[in-house]
């Protein structure tokens, strides 16, 4: 990672594309700080802190910190996120936008404006959950609504600058992947989750000067974040390689094929996603239930045998997180389609005949190696939160642990910020290597 991070620096044309993202990366961390002026920004803090949701921990780590501090960014880019799932889903199922998707640059750039409409409809879809949630926060500007319940306009300047915000960060994701280096919208959620991590580490070595056991608790932490980190690493790169032979076939005077290969199936292949579907399925209901009934009978009962932290929610949690693996392994891999492009070319797989019988032996293999990367994805979405929490009670309980660290490092962002390491270093190394053939050409 270094020695690429020094070699990138020699050429110029990478050099710039590097300051670039920087520059554009510290305009967002800017925009982190801006406080909404219609939010009580210490009183929700406040709030966050004692609340100790999982889903609204999930989100404000996933923005950096700008939900709890209610900055111009609380929404990041989520609703983008979320926007380009609903798209890809719906490409599967809807033949017009399969049509568009493969109609070359013009059509993905269709595909990208209506991707974009959609986010901003979700954006301004979660503003209003978010101001309807946390109205009590709300203070009025305009003075002939001082004093009032129900400040509509100020509401609505509220969702208005959320929504803008959240267009702000979707336009600086797109920048940063057209003129820098790597995935725009992954390196901005890579670098919220680090700004979060940071803060919450830096509040935890503030409280070793009460108790100065703490320490403990927090070496205790690193080294296990770092095991994690080295598994993750681990297992990224682990792949079932299937081997393939093309016969040799005589066109003209030339001689073609004759060469072994392997289709390369990732244990990993997958990512993050599984985990992000189960844990927004899990936390829809507990959302909706704070948004609309949250001192009811219903919310109490929900919360103490369904809500998170409970053994119904993990078990739910491993089971949703299995089926969704092999939910997003069946869109990104169909073994007929592979199958049908070796048999064209003239390869085979050795040992399975050509055509059905070797779709059906890719599809064993594919469900095999997607029944390990679930089981990967189900320890790390749960062993780590066990043990965090329980490094972080301290003097606190299981439920309100002592020392801030508990939710500083979710799952879901332990796997982003791996994953993004590595994609940035790869497109580090290939954009290097461009550099070195187009000097071996001239």
């Amino acid at each position: 990672m270094f020695e690429t991070l020094k070699n990138a620096f020699k050429s110029k044309e990478i050099r710039v594309k590097i300051w670039l993202t920087l520059a554009l990366i510290l305009v967002y961390r800017i925009g982190c700080y801006i406080p909404v002026p219609t939010f009580d920004a210490t009183a929700l803090t406040k709030a966050f802190t004692e609340q100790n949701s999982d889903f609204l921990g999930l989100l404000n780590i996933l923005s950096g910190g700008s939900m709890a501090n209610a900055t111009i960014f609380a929404l990041g880019v989520l609703p983008f996120i979320n926007s380009s799932i609903i798209m890809q889903l719906l490409a599967l199922v809807i033949p017009a936008l399969e049509r568009l998707s493969k109609e070359g640059d013009e059509g993905r750039q269709k595909l990208t404006q209506i991707t974009r409409i959609v986010a901003i409809v979700l954006a301004v879809v979660q503003a209003i959950g978010i101001v309807v949630g946390f109205k009590s926060y709300i203070r009025p500007i305009f003075p002939f609504e001082s004093g009032q319940d129900n400040a509509i306009l100020t509401m609505a300047l509220t969702i208005v600058l959320l929504t803008a915000g959240s267009v702000m960060v979707m336009w600086l994701s797109e920048r940063i992947t057209e003129y820098g280096i790597g995935n725009g919208t992954s390196i901005i959620i890579f670098i919220g989750i680090i700004a979060s991590a940071g803060t919450t580490m830096a509040n935890a070595f503030k409280m070793v000067g009460a108790n100065w056991t703490y320490i403990w608790n927090i070496l205790g932490f690193i080294l296990i974040v770092v095991a994690i980190f080295v598994f993750i690493v681990f297992m990224d790169g682990a792949e079932r390689r299937v081997p393939v032979q093309y016969s040799k076939q005589i066109k003209g005077n030339k001689m073609y094929g004759g060469q072994s290969t392997y289709i390369p199936i990732r244990v990993g292949g997958s990512g993050v996603m599984p985990i992000i579907f189960a844990t927004s399925l899990l936390m829809f209901p507990q959302m909706i239930i704070q948004l609309f009934a949250a001192n009811t009978k219903a919310a109490a009962w929900y919360e103490t045998y369904m809500g998170s932290g409970t053994a119904v929610y993990y078990v739910l949690l491993a089971v949703l997180i299995l089926g969704f693996s092999y939910f997003y392994a069946m869109i990104q891999f169909n073994p007929d389609d592979v199958a049908r492009n070796i048999q064209q070319y003239g390869g085979f797989i050795p040992g399975i005949r050509a055509g059905k019988p070797t779709s059906d032996f890719l599809k064993k293999v594919n469900n095999r190696v997607t029944f390990f990367g679930a089981v990967f994805l189900m320890l790390i979405a749960l062993i780590p939160t066990f043990l965090f929490r329980a490094l972080a009670i301290g003097d606190g309980t299981w439920a309100s642990p002592a020392l801030p660290f508990a939710n500083s490092f979710s799952a879901t962002g332990l796997l982003i910020v791996v994953s993004v390491a590595l994609e940035i270093n790869k497109q580090l190394e290939s954009q290097i290597m461009m550099k070195h053939y187009k000097g071996f050409l001239k």
